[in-house]
């Protein structure tokens, strides 16, 4: 048995030095059965007051009394009353108190009553001789004041890793406006005349006999009057970026996240009006001042980065930042808003839960499902306030908003974030009015494209979010847009240039301070390299003869020679471009004319609704010819995924009826699907392990903000005449989160209506460089005559749009390129790589390699990013 191991020191209570006994103590057994055996004794204090008699003798138990009943008989007649004594005890004396009302008191002395009366129905007066009661509404004496303490940054400006948004003794004072608070000079006047008013009346003097001030109440209680505290305001203190944002924002971003912070503050309006005072004098700053500040110009910007630059979280990061803090310590905002597609509703939900974290701000995302619960959801969101907003923050499609903005009428919003904020470019609608409508200053339009058909759009943009700062809308098309067009047009006189050239510098001044606009190419540091390219795909014969029958069709031979009377120019537009596509999407019998006395092949089937066949004739489309080798080679030689884009559901029909013949697995996002399973649909297809390679997409139902980074190919089949169309789909694959370099092709059929389309979307393009990116080199390309010549077929062309470049590093005849560019720019096709069929076999891609053993593509413009 192992020794047991002693204590090495000794335990409270005993002397150092000396060792612990484990002896126990005797016990001590009498003393416990003495204690055993005492009766037990009730715990309860004995009153030493009371008389042994009521005892009854020696040490024993107390009675307790009984309680009395009161009553108040009698009460005139004696003061003492005997009362007979519980149980045979002595009666007991009890003493009656002589009340104030009482009837003996009231008996002797007959005025008590009435001079009680008048005492209680006498007003209080405040017992200082002399003293004049200057308030209506006295206060409550004895109350504890509040104690207003000085505000602190919520996160420590001075970190090696802290990004400053607002410092005072850089940016000076911000100007806080509170829609709750009257303006100090309004306060001021109404006190001076308050002031008047009463030293007429001569009630109050200000000055007391011996020159001191003569005090009120609150003053004399230490409290300040409204105007003092109002004016008593804490220096301002830093507002930083919260530290778990901080670390993941890219410098540009950074860059962007100041530039929102600074324009919603009204920080920009300070600076720029600051300027025009310098400038212009302080009588022109001063109307101008007036103007904005009324027009509330002061709140709002647009946010202009290209797609994929990241938006949506330097825009995350605003709101946290507005929502969390503010120069004076407490936020600035109570409420937020975020309009965007309905497709994108459940994405900006994930992108908070991404980007804060879970459980940090739970937002109140509506996607449309039911229509009462979205009512009721949208009106309780709207009267909530105070600690009663359990969630700030609105996602809510344009659709949705505008079917319930009555809602949203008597509610004060601090921020709207308008995603994909292109859908407001027409003034007139529904949407720009019901979002217009909303109470709310601090509006930020988030657009990719601010330009996509002419400066009138561009205009209702910058009046919808700095409302008054360019003018009326007539203001603004004499001003800048009509000499700016002139200047644009290649027949413009010099002096129209000159001019155009000014109000463009003019313009661009003002709107600079208001919009920012990075490019794709700051994401060339970041992203893998991106190849995009314009195919140019020659007609197959039976298209080819298609084509110039719809083109040399009575119809359209009038509308050529100027009579358009019974005409329809849309529909032959759309014809002409479904044809380029594949002609199975005609309807033979309705669409063209003198149907017999066509050559139609003999291995071609005309299509029809009831003979559905499986296959697709791909032999008889140049597009879907090289899309088919495109797909095999995929499938065949690389692990790739591609996305697939359309302007048309028919011809995603006829893609997807391609991919089950050929056993290709692919999915599709139209108009047709609902908005909650959009995002799972793109989450399986963005899943590395899934089998699916092929997505489908309709660019009118999903083109707008979708991220497709789990597919590093895309093709858009057919071409739009809005631009912004176009550039938003074509930027679904090479954006933040993309591992592999990106192959992107756009088909246009040579010498067809689709390149006069491409043409005009270069003629926008070169537009909005102009307005937007703030570039000056831009070739003046096309006169809006040649725009005329929209139904000419040109079958002899290798590529009409590089024949109108004039382009002088290639040769004229065989359109070799003999001069590489020096510079690529993205939306200027004139400065890309110009490959004719026999430079395919020498490029980079093995998709384009192979197709060099076909005819079908005529020429290729090529753009590399990095």
């Amino acid at each position: 048995m192992a020794k047991r191991k002693l204590p090495d020191r000794p335990p409270n209570g005993i002397g150092a030095g000396q060792r612990p006994r484990l002896v126990p103590r005797a016990l001590n057994v009498q003393g416990s059965l003495a204690t055993l055996t005492k009766p037990f004794k009730v715990p309860y204090k004995v009153d030493k007051r009371r008389n042994e008699q009521d005892v009854g003798g020696g040490g024993g138990r107390s009675l307790r009394r009984r309680s009395q009943t009161v009553s108040y008989a009698g009460l005139d007649v004696a003061t003492e009353v005997e009362m007979e004594g519980p149980d045979g005890l002595p009666p007991i004396s009890s003493v009656v108190r002589k009340d104030a009302l009482s009837s003996r008191r009231l008996a002797e002395d007959p005025v008590r009553l009435s001079q009680i009366e008048s005492v209680l129905k006498r007003s209080f007066t405040v017992p200082i001789r002399g003293y004049i009661q200057r308030h209506s509404l006295p206060l409550t004496l004895g109350t504890k004041k509040k104690i207003a303490l000085e505000p602190r940054p919520l996160h420590d400006p001075t970190d090696e890793f802290a990004i400053v948004l607002y410092d005072p003794s850089v940016d000076g004072d911000m100007v806080i406006q509170d829609t709750n608070d009257v303006p100090l000079q309004e306060v001021s006047q109404n006190t001076q005349a308050e002031q008047g008013a009463e030293h007429k009346k001569g009630l109050h003097p200000r000055f007391l006999s011996n020159g001191l001030k003569n005090k009120s109440l609150k003053e004399l209680l230490g409290e300040d009057d409204d105007l003092g505290t109002k004016a008593k305001k804490f220096p301002n203190i830093p507002v930083v970026i919260d530290p778990k944002l901080a670390k993941i924002l890219r410098p540009h971003q950074v860059e962007g996240v100041r530039f929102l912070y600074r324009c919603v503050t009204g920080l920009v309006m300070k600076d720029f009006l600051d300027k025009q005072t310098v400038e212009n004098g302080s009588n022109s700053a001063a109307e101008v001042n007036e103007e904005l500040v009324i027009n509330r110009g002061a709140y709002g910007c647009i946010m202009a980065d290209e797609m994929g630059l990241g938006k949506t979280l330097q825009c995350i990061a605003l709101m946290w930042t507005l929502l969390r803090q503010g120069p004076q310590g407490k936020r600035l905002i109570d409420k937020c808003i975020i309009v965007c597609p309905s497709s994108l509703v459940n994405n900006w939900a994930n992108e908070l839960v991404k980007w804060l974290g879970p459980n940090t701000l739970s937002p109140l995302a509506i996607d449309g499902k039911k229509t009462n619960s979205v009512s009721e959801s949208v009106r309780s969101w709207a009267q909530a306030q105070g600690r009663n907003i359990v969630k700030p923050v609105l996602i809510i499609s344009y659709e949705t908003l505008r079917r319930n903005v009555e809602a949203l009428r008597n509610t004060k919003v601090g921020l709207m974030l308008a995603d994909e904020g292109h859908r407001l470019k027409n003034a007139d609608s529904l949407t720009f009015t019901s979002l217009d409508s909303i109470d709310c200053p601090r509006r930020v339009i988030l657009s990719g494209t601010p330009i996509q058909n002419d400066l009138s759009e561009y205009f209702a943009l910058l009046n919808f979010s700095n409302p008054g700062l360019l003018g009326t809308r007539s203001d603004f098309r004499k001003n800048y847009e009509n000499p700016i067009l002139l200047s644009r047009d290649a027949d413009a006189t010099d002096d129209q240039i000159k001019k155009g050239e000014e109000q463009l510098q003019k313009l661009s001044y003002v709107v600079s301070k208001f919009i920012i606009r990075r490019t794709n190419d700051i994401l060339s540091k970041y992203l893998p390299c991106k190849y995009e390219h314009v195919i140019f795909v020659n007609l197959r014969p039976f298209q080819r003869e298609l084509y110039e029958k719809l083109v040399k069709s009575r119809e359209i031979t009038k509308m050529v020679k100027g009579n358009n009377t019974g005409s329809q120019p849309l529909k032959a537009i759309g014809l002409l471009k479904k044809l380029c596509n594949h002609p199975d999407l005609l309807d033979f019998n309705e669409d063209l004319e003198n149907f017999n006395d066509l050559q139609i092949p003999d291995d071609y089937e005309i299509p029809s609704k009831v003979n559905t066949r499986k296959a697709v004739q791909t032999k008889f489309s140049g597009k879907f010819a090289i899309l088919e080798r495109f797909l095999a080679t995929i499938k065949s030689q690389s692990d790739d995924k591609i996305v697939l884009i359309s302007n048309y559901t028919q011809t995603l029909d006829l893609i997807e009826r391609l991919c089950r013949y050929k056993h290709y697995a692919s999915l599709r996002l139209d108009g047709t699907m609902t908005i909650n399973k959009r995002q799972k649909l793109v989450d399986r297809f963005n899943d590395p392990e899934g089998q699916e390679f092929i997505f489908l997409l309709s660019s009118k139902a999903g083109g707008c903000g979708i991220n497709l980074i789990g597919a590093n190919r895309l093709i858009l089949m057919d071409p739009d005449w809005n631009p912004a169309a176009d550039q938003q789909a074509l930027a679904r694959v090479w954006r933040d989160g993309q591992k592999k370099d990106c192959f992107i092709y756009r088909f246009i059929s040579t010498g067809t209506i689709e390149e006069k389309i491409y043409q005009r979307q270069s003629m926008k393009m070169s537009l909005s460089s102009c307005v937007v990116d703030a570039k000056e080199d831009v070739e003046r390309l096309f006169s809006t005559d040649n725009l005329r010549m929209l139904f000419k077929f040109n079958g002899e062309t290798i590529c009409e749009t590089h024949e109108t470049y004039h382009c002088k590093r290639c040769d004229s005849k065989s359109g070799k390129q003999k001069i590489k560019s020096p510079a690529m720019l993205y939306g200027d096709a004139t400065t890309w790589n110009h490959l004719n069929h026999d430079a395919l076999q020498k490029t980079n891609d093995h998709l384009l390699r192979n197709e060099f053993n076909s005819p079908d593509i005529s020429y290729v413009f090529q753009y590399i990013s990095h």
